[in-house]
């Protein structure tokens, strides 16, 4: 985030792509789109998308890595090169590594991985399209994903962000709010208990307006479940 104030960001209580300060952008998420995958989905938060697809639970290369009393989870997220408009370098970088590791620590929470003993639960997330929050839309398709999968879990696991933004909070921080406002913080959220498996903060606000961001993202979380939801709904109505 940059601390740059520019008040053409908000004018009016109006944000620049005409949303309301509390109000997320269109969302589409889809289940079952890869066909070589044992799960797949795909999420959409405005012009932000993400695909995932898992793959398992399956033996373990190089064996060493496996544990004896549980599957291992693996994350893998990427940006495709024509995700934005500057051309990303192929190969990890240090962001997508990170990235990689948040979520994967975002999603384990809701997984039974002593299910799957010396197995391992591979999740690729793949950004198409990046408009800000991209970690949150990678979540949200990885845990459909492993629901599509048949893995077992206790809830999904949803994702927001929120922030601050010409010294308003808001919710789902997006384009030019993400590089020239003041706070970005995106959050997943474990519905059934309550409990946020990821928080990261770049920026600054003072503490009370960091607990208004986070319950900010919370709603937006639940309003990402319910997203969430309808999709798996729909493909087994469809199934059926």
């Amino acid at each position: 985030m940059g601390g740059k104030t520019n008040t053409e960001l908000i004018k009016n209580g109006v944000r620049i792509d005409g949303r309301k300060l509390d109000e997320m952008r269109p969302m589409e998420a889809q289940v079952g789109i890869l066909k070589k995958a044992d799960g797949s989905a795909f999420f959409r938060l405005g012009n932000t998308t993400a695909i995932a697809g898992v793959y398992g639970p399956r033996k373990v290369h190089p064996k060493h890595d496996e544990e004896a009393e549980r599957a291992i989870l693996r994350t893998r997220y990427s940006m495709a090169a024509f995700s934005t408009t500057e051309r990303s370098r192929p190969g990890p970088s240090r962001r997508s590594q990170e990235i990689s590791k948040v979520t994967r620590e975002a999603l384990m929470p809701v997984i039974f991985l002593e299910e799957f003993p010396k197995t391992a639960i591979d999740v690729h997330i793949e950004i198409l399209q990046a408009d800000a929050s991209t970690r949150v839309a990678g979540i949200n398709a990885a845990s459909l994903a492993l629901a599509d999968a048949g893995v077992p879990m206790t809830d999904l696991v949803a994702s927001a962000s929120a922030g601050k933004v010409a010294g308003h909070v808001v919710l789902d921080v997006a384009g030019k709010e993400d590089t020239e406002g003041e706070l970005d913080l995106p959050v997943a959220y474990y519905k059934r208990r309550n409990l946020i498996t990821l928080l990261q903060m770049d920026g600054l606000a003072k503490a009370e307006e960091v607990k208004e961001i986070i319950k900010l993202a919370i709603r937006g979380c639940e309003k990402v479940h319910a997203v969430q939801k309808e999709a798996l709904k729909r493909k087994y109505r469809t199934d059926d």
